[in-house]
């Protein structure tokens, strides 16, 4: 990916926390790699709000039920023991396929 650089403002003590934690040399990626999360979140919060004007808000039930069907994916995978670690990295995947949007 081509770079560029830009001029930005940020509080220094900020600034200099993160510099401190990560080093100069990584200062720029960890900017990078905040700025990409922050754009995921933006992008996600869009989804929401689309999906909650085409089939309404999400109910406190719809929650609960999303939950209790978390728990028993992550209990599927801990009885699975120790020979299904490659596999738990797949879990997210598989419980978002799982979760397909229902027409209220």
């Amino acid at each position: 990916m081509a770079t560029r650089k830009y001029t930005v403002t940020l509080p220094e003590e900020l600034a200099e926390e993160i510099r401190s934690a990560v080093g100069p040399g990584a200062f720029s990626a960890y900017v990078t790699h905040a700025l990409e999360r922050q754009r995921e979140r933006d992008r996600l919060a869009e989804l929401v709000e689309r999906l909650e004007g085409e089939y309404g808000p999400v109910t406190d039930a719809d929650l609960a039920a999303a939950e209790a069907e978390r728990r028993e994916i992550e209990q599927w995978f801990e009885e699975q023991g120790a020979d299904a670690a490659p596999r738990r990295k797949a879990a997210p995947r598989v419980a978002q396929a799982l979760c397909v949007p229902r027409s209220r």
